[in-house]
């Protein structure tokens, strides 16, 4: 899924987005808050990390105007400040959660989890359709109870699939959600992992969950194939 980190200390930001990225997630980062504001209302996240000690805008200023222009993506707030009233301050000014630094890596991954369960509609902890499924806590990934191992990548793509199920996604879409705002590769990549997860998850078991709908993008069957 795709994320946002607002955050102005590099050395940290970038630690987040490789761990996160080795999670499997595509990352955007931004060093400042009007950036941060600019990526977040400009793109399609699945959720934001957003600091709230930043340049140009605070965090506070930030989810503020977000909620304001009805950007409603779930925003993990990230602060060195302690003290009940800046949670207050921060939830009060619409973000989802809230995290003091130092934190645990594990509790960060947890929390962001929870946040990407939630939509309009409570996401379910392990995303199934038929006989597929994908546990995205503990990556884990079978069909009909037989364990399959997939990449990072291969993961966050059918991560996407599950979430999206029965749903037609476009190639856009797909590069949107799985892959970085910095991704100027050949947009045939979609199609190569594609053709990875069929490998893997179709093919083996003489299924065909992943279509292709031409013209418009892949489906995958809601009933798994």
């Amino acid at each position: 899924m795709r994320v946002l980190v607002v955050e102005d200390e590099e050395r940290f930001a970038a630690g987040l987005r490789e761990g996160l990225e080795a999670e499997g997630f595509a990352v955007d980062t931004a060093l400042n808050g009007t950036d941060g504001l600019w990526l977040a209302c400009e793109n399609a996240y699945d959720a934001i990390l957003l600091d709230i000690m930043l340049p140009g805008l605070n965090g506070y200023r930030v989810c503020a105007a977000l909620r304001k222009e009805e950007v409603w993506t779930p925003i993990l707030m990230l602060t060195a400040k302690e003290g009940e009233w800046d949670e207050v301050e921060g939830l009060d000014t619409g973000a989802d959660d809230y995290l003091t630094k130092p934190f645990s890596y594990a509790v960060l991954l947890a929390r962001l989890r929870a946040l990407l369960r939630r939509d309009v509609h409570e996401r379910p902890s392990v995303l199934t359709a038929g006989d597929l499924r994908l546990d995205p806590a503990e990556r884990r990934v079978s069909r009909g109870g037989t364990e399959i191992e997939l990449t990072a990548r291969e993961l966050s793509l059918l991560e996407f699939l599950l979430r999206r199920r029965g749903e037609v996604v476009s190639k856009r879409e797909i590069l949107d959600h799985v892959w970085d705002y910095d991704f100027e590769g050949d947009p045939n990549i979609v199609e190569v992992y594609i053709r990875h997860l069929r490998n893997k998850l179709d093919r083996p078991f003489g299924r065909a969950a992943i279509e292709t709908v031409r013209g418009s993008g892949y489906r995958l069957a809601a009933d798994g194939g």
